[in-house]
């Protein structure tokens, strides 16, 4: 897509715009990513999913981030150009903290590697005895760095946190971002979906103030588990990007190589997954 604004930059799965004087606008594509590449198939109205949910969990959590004294930098997803109207976001400028704040609930992924190799994730002990899928005795931080376009996030312990923004903000982006996953886990589970784990990332404002920025609680960027067929011990059915990943470790992928295209009916599965999450959560459907 084009428009007449000044691109400032182009992501995985967004495109950034120059809105005007401490305004971005931030465009969701189609294009789906994993293991770190951009597929070459995209998802009917993934943009609007992601768009549309990033706005509605913003007002969600209002009360959380005021408690906080943070905010989100959402301005207007009306307030956009008609060409993109749906998918766009109109935000405000901020400078972005260079971590990833993540907030797991429960094992999966990543973190189940990590706990059956080591007991823990980075600095973060867990119990004995839990298996993929197992629900934590409480949410945990496990921060990551924030990778480039074609390289891997990596995960990182608080230290490292502490050694990027300073040890009183790292302890602020550990509180908030636990609030913010236990306050959003309770909206989920009341829809019947169980928020697995999750990512925000955060900037600040030009007076220095905490902010909640890029999208929150997707399916790109969470892990939506339907409620009542969780079964500890598995991978869990899921309503989020997982599905694409499953197929591309199934197609014998070597996550070198260019991606292959994706066959039709994981295309509709995927689309009908992102569908899901959106209608069951907000309990309306996509514009």
């Amino acid at each position: 897509m084009s428009l007449d604004l000044p691109l400032v930059a182009r992501g995985k799965v967004r495109e950034i715009y120059d809105a005007g004087p401490d305004r971005l606008l931030l465009v969701a594509s189609d294009r789906i990513s994993a293991y770190d590449h951009v597929l070459p198939t995209p998802i009917p109205d993934k943009g609007k999913v992601l768009t549309q949910l990033s706005v509605w969990w913003f007002d969600q959590l209002a009360p959380v981030l005021s408690s906080f004294g943070a905010s989100h930098h959402l301005i207007s997803a009306s307030d956009v150009p008609a060409s993109v109207a749906g998918r766009a976001m109109l935000v405000r400028r901020l400078e972005m903290l260079p971590v990833e704040c993540v907030a797991r609930g429960y094992l999966s992924g990543s973190g189940t590697v990590e706990y059956s190799r080591t007991g823990s994730i980075r600095d973060v002990a867990l119990p004995p005895g839990l298996a993929e899928g197992s629900r934590l005795p409480s949410p945990v931080f496990t921060p990551s760095t924030k990778a480039e376009v074609g390289e891997h996030d990596e995960a990182i312990d608080f230290a490292a946190v502490e050694a990027a923004v300073g040890e009183p903000r790292a302890a602020e982006l550990r509180e908030l971002t636990l609030a913010l996953y236990s306050r959003a886990a309770e909206i989920a589970l009341d829809a019947g979906i169980i928020l697995a784990d999750t990512k925000f990332e955060f900037g600040l404002s030009s007076d220095g103030g905490l902010v909640l920025g890029d999208e929150v609680l997707t399916p790109d960027s969470s892990r939506f588990w339907p409620a009542a067929t969780w079964s500890p011990g598995s991978v869990q059915p899921s309503y989020d990007k997982q599905y694409v990943r499953d197929w591309l470790t199934s197609s014998g992928w070597d996550r070198v190589s260019p991606p292959p295209e994706l066959p039709e009916d994981v295309v509709a599965a995927t689309r009908e997954r992102y569908i899901t999450a959106f209608e069951q959560l907000t309990g309306r459907p996509v514009t």
